[in-house]
């Protein structure tokens, strides 16, 4: 049986245990949301200061080229380069998820035109699923949706693209990345990776995958709302077609031209003008990772998720586990099943556990090597234990707001 000084223990050998004092988390807050919005990183408020009051304030239009505004999508596009395991020069940072998977989803399925299907999962995030719509309705290619466990096995030579969200947004299973890669290579597919739910909680390497997306706002800390990146392997650049051309991805913007010739490398995946303020959150809060090994975040995600699950199986018989035991199919975070998930999260957070409910039932704790201790994880079932056995829930209500 585990106990807390088990947890105290961990905290005290762990390597990351400094990056916990980068974020600027409430005194007594156990929080565990990560997965859906990360915490402010301390030095983030004087970045935004910095670059509203001396940037635009003092400097106005001349900070996009004597405070390196231009070109800052591209630079910070190369800071999150490394923490997915991608080359110099592929990543771009720029517009929201949805609209960089509709970039990445489009220009696949032009580079496959004989082929009628864009294969995705039964779980995938729901604006994914709506992307694919959209793009199979403009294209006339059709959407095919399997189970998880049966992608591999459906990808076949009708298969233009191959779009999956890495790790499962409710359950927290996960693909892997090497095995459908190279089953869509054999069938001559193309793959498109959402891993909003992965980049920052685990080591990934893209070395040879196709083009991937990406939130800046969940395990990067970013800030609500912070912009998404677009990954376009070396491979594919130069043929690379964006739907929605836009001065930011011309060769040379300010020649005001009136036919669009796209610039070369991942650079031709923008299109218009960019949210500095939001780049430079982004840029700021992206400090935390600095000379990380993203392995080390992925080693201390699987022992965070397994103790988890562990101490469930233990204190808290009242719940289904229905993330993988398996660490290898499992990203960083822990669902539970239980048929009130609504009203026991509420009286969670009443008393300062901060997770989130995925209907029906699924009660979500994201556990983020960033910043999360150990203890927390004792703490945190403890809460929930405590919350059960004193029926706390039945009196919390079933939903407090529109975001669950």
């Amino acid at each position: 049986m585990l106990d807390r000084s088990y947890f105290e223990g961990l905290d005290s050998a762990d390597p990351l245990a400094h990056l916990r004092e980068a974020f600027a988390l409430p005194e007594g807050l156990i929080y565990m949301d990560g997965n859906s919005l990360g915490p402010l990183p301390s030095h983030v408020p004087a970045a935004v200061e910095r670059t509203v009051k001396e940037e635009w304030g003092r400097h106005l239009i001349r900070s996009w080229n004597e405070r390196g505004w231009w070109g800052l999508a591209e630079r910070v596009g190369e800071r999150i380069a490394p923490l997915i395991g991608a080359p110099t020069g592929s990543v771009v940072v720029g517009d929201t998820t949805t609209v960089a998977l509709y970039k990445a989803v489009s220009a696949s399925r032009r580079l496959r035109p004989d082929r009628p299907v864009i294969l995705t999962d039964t779980g995938n995030f729901p604006t994914d699923l709506y992307v694919l719509g959209s793009v199979a309705e403009q294209t006339g290619a059709r959407v095919e949706a399997v189970p998880p466990e049966e992608v591999i096995d459906r990808i076949g030579p009708d298969v233009a693209v191959v779009s999956l969200t890495h790790v499962d947004y409710r359950t927290g299973r996960r693909h892997s990345i090497p095995e459908v890669d190279a089953a869509a290579r054999d069938a001559g597919a193309l793959v498109v990776w959402d891993l909003s739910h992965s980049v920052g909680a685990m080591d990934l390497d893209l070395s040879e995958s196709d083009f991937a997306v990406g939130c800046g706002y969940k395990y990067l800390n970013g800030g609500p709302g912070a912009p998404a990146f677009l990954y376009v392997h070396p491979r594919h650049q130069s043929e690379f077609h964006n739907p929605i051309s836009g001065w930011w991805g011309h060769v040379e913007p300010f020649a005001m031209e009136p036919v669009y010739r796209p610039a070369s490398g991942a650079a031709r995946t923008q299109t218009g003008t960019q949210s500095i303020v939001a780049l430079a959150v982004l840029d700021a809060a992206l400090d935390v990772f600095e000379g990380v090994d993203p392995r080390a975040l992925r080693i201390k995600s699987e022992r965070l998720v397994a103790d988890f699950i562990r101490l469930v199986d233990e204190r808290l018989p009242w719940f289904e586990v229905v993330t993988p035991r398996q660490a290898s199919h499992r990203g960083s975070h822990v669902s539970l099943a239980h048929p009130q998930a609504g009203r026991i999260m509420a009286a969670l957070i009443e008393r300062g556990v901060v997770g989130d409910v995925r209907p029906p039932d699924l009660l979500r704790f994201g556990l983020a090597p960033a910043y999360q201790r150990h203890v927390e994880v004792w703490d945190a079932v403890e809460a929930v234990r405590g919350v059960m056995e004193n029926d706390a829930w039945r009196h919390a209500p079933a939903r407090s707001g529109p975001v669950t």
